[in-house]
């Protein structure tokens, strides 16, 4: 069966701990640094991948994904097959059985029953769940016993590597989060920032947008780990800030997402105090066109909501018009060099998944300019600035705060000038804009902009439940507490349909033809998300930093356990 080697058949080994290890805390403090400050530890809160990666270090899913894919234990003996009966002959449910023992880190058990509490936690329709695509096709979950987990789906499920399944859907504890259901899951502030989780530390002082303390987990599963006693997690700041405070000045051990030039990442490394690290996985730039009006006219509840339809962007040729006057391989050249590789597709990776779409790769001014003339646009007024019944072509083009995203922009901005668009230009403080503050005007889920531009990408290898973020119930909201991973609106019931589709196949062969027709519909055929480059995950560690492995398919920081300091 196809199947069973194919997608279910995924290897679960764990790296080991290095020699170095002779017990926990022995190596003090290691320092983390992430230019994209922390706003919350619950990533049910939050699309941010800084505090989805950070809150890692403390809640844990059942299983993750190691550095080449695969699915492996977290808190589980197996990983459930279909060989191992753990996964049922109708692809109906899975089972999942937790390692005995187990416990958090406040000393009381971990059960199935915290893992049906997050379930119901995330699926309620009153919390607004940053990750609800993760329990996309879930019918109901149950503890069987306190270490039997059964996810059980509507239809049969080829790739039930969903919930509770890498850093984007941990276990939260029931005791601890009872009262922070609902309406009220973003109110419970001690418990969001605060989580008792089962990972290798624990917090013990959160600054939001600013410094997260943690201390090594006393009673993490491994005696050994973690080797620090200690973690500092600062933020704030830009890129370059950071990758020169572990590569020049070595105030700090490791830097994420240190996305800068080519130029300086040579210089950098000149100086001898570390090394940058870089692989690419799924990680797309793209710009995000909103469908739905935005206008601070419109009463608060009713900007970019379906209720209002953009009132220049609704029109697809106008989208299009907008994408093929990007010259991607400029950007890649002068943002990423060889870190980088100009795509025209939401899925770049796996190969299995990618789509031969490269309609975008060759700039067209001519013929975005016709397009926008078809389009109606014309410039009445001779201020060469297009106009349609009375109303300038004017956006607002707004991202967070990055010199490669600044100098994307402008450019950008030139190009989009040439074609009679006006272009306001707006920059929100990464911390602000990745945040899930549903008071804040400024999220990215709020997109209170015509366009928006950022990177992304899904966990593991299979692009299904981040396709399955662009079904029209995934919308942000005000119902929601604007929680929600559609971040442009997008809503079209046979995309929907085709998700449907694609959760209940499991020919691998139909499954790529599936998913390939899914990432058309966002990017070339509707332009809703125009991808501009596939990015390589580019951090920086210090050579005094050892055990550290760059994981493209899950949390970056995934093995931090197995972090040591190389004396």
């Amino acid at each position: 069966m196809k199947l069973k080697t194919a997608l279910l058949g995924a290897a679960a080994s764990l790296i080991l701990a290095p020699a170095a290890f002779a017990e926990r805390g022995t190596d003090g403090e290691v320092r983390i640094l992430y230019a994209q400050a922390v706003s919350t530890m619950n990533a049910y809160l939050s699309s941010g991948t800084k505090d989805v990666e950070v809150g890692s270090l403390v809640l844990e899913p059942l299983a993750g994904f190691n550095e080449k894919g695969e699915v492996i234990p977290r808190l589980v003996t197996e990983i459930p097959s279909l060989e191992n009966g753990g996964i049922s002959e109708d692809l109906k449910s899975i089972t999942w059985k937790i390692i005995p023992g187990l416990k958090w880190s406040d000393g009381t058990p971990f059960t199935a029953h915290d893992a049906v509490f997050t379930a119901n936690y995330c699926m309620d329709p009153a919390g607004g769940c940053a990750q609800l695509a993760r329990y996309e096709g879930v019918d109901k979950v149950e503890a069987l016993d306190d270490l039997t987990v059964k996810v059980s789906f509507h239809e049969p499920k080829p790739n039930p590597f969903m919930a509770f399944v890498g850093a984007t859907s941990p276990i939260l504890q029931a005791a601890q989060f009872a009262n922070c259901t609902g309406a009220n899951a973003s109110t419970c502030t001690e418990e969001n920032f605060k989580p008792i989780g089962t990972g290798p530390f624990r917090v013990t002082e959160f600054r939001t947008n600013d410094t997260v303390m943690l201390e090594a987990n006393p009673n993490y599963r491994d005696p050994a780990k973690p080797a620090f006693a200690t973690a500092l997690v600062k933020g704030g700041g830009d890129a370059t800030a950071a990758a020169r405070a572990v590569m020049e000045t070595g105030e700090f051990d490791y830097a994420w997402n240190t996305q800068i030039s080519p130029e300086l990442q040579e210089e950098l490394a000149g100086a001898g105090k570390g090394q940058f690290v870089n692989a690419f996985g799924t990680l797309v730039e793209r710009i995000e066109m909103n469908m739905t009006d935005p206008s601070p006219n419109l009463p608060e509840g009713e900007r970019s909501t379906a209720a209002h339809p953009h009132p220049i962007l609704s029109d697809i040729r106008v989208r299009k018009a907008l994408s093929m006057a990007i010259d991607r391989q400029i950007l890649v050249d002068i943002g990423y060099g060889e870190a980088g590789r100009p795509t025209c597709n939401l899925v770049p990776a796996p190969e299995l998944y990618a789509s031969d779409n490269t309609d975008c790769l060759t700039q067209d001014m001519e013929g975005a300019k016709a397009l926008l003339a078809e389009a109606g646009w014309t410039d009445t007024d001779g201020d060469g600035i297009l106009d349609k019944d009375g109303e300038k072509l004017s956006l607002v083009y707004q991202t967070s705060v990055n010199a490669i995203r600044q100098d994307f922009q402008a450019i950008i901005k030139q190009w989009w000038n040439e074609l009679g668009v006006e272009v306001e230009l707006k920059t929100v403080d990464p911390s602000v804009f990745f945040g899930g503050d549903a008071g804040s005007p400024d999220t990215f889920q709020k997109f209170y902009a015509d366009v928006e531009m950022y990177a992304n990408n899904f966990d593991g290898t299979d692009p299904e439940p981040y396709l399955a973020q662009y079904t029209c119930d995934k919308a942000p909201k005000p119902e929601s507490q604007w929680q929600g991973e559609n971040i442009n609106r997008f809503c079209d019931p046979e995309y929907d349909a085709l998700i449907k589709q694609l959760t209940a196949t499991g020919d691998m062969e139909e499954r790529s033809a599936l998913a390939k027709r899914l990432n058309d519909m966002l990017t070339k055929d509707s332009y809703v998300i125009v991808p501009i480059v596939d990015r390589g995950r580019l951090s920086a560690h210090s050579n005094t930093l050892g055990g550290v492995v760059l994981n493209t398919w899950d949390s970056e920081i995934w093995n931090a356990s197995d972090w040591f300091r190389i004396k």
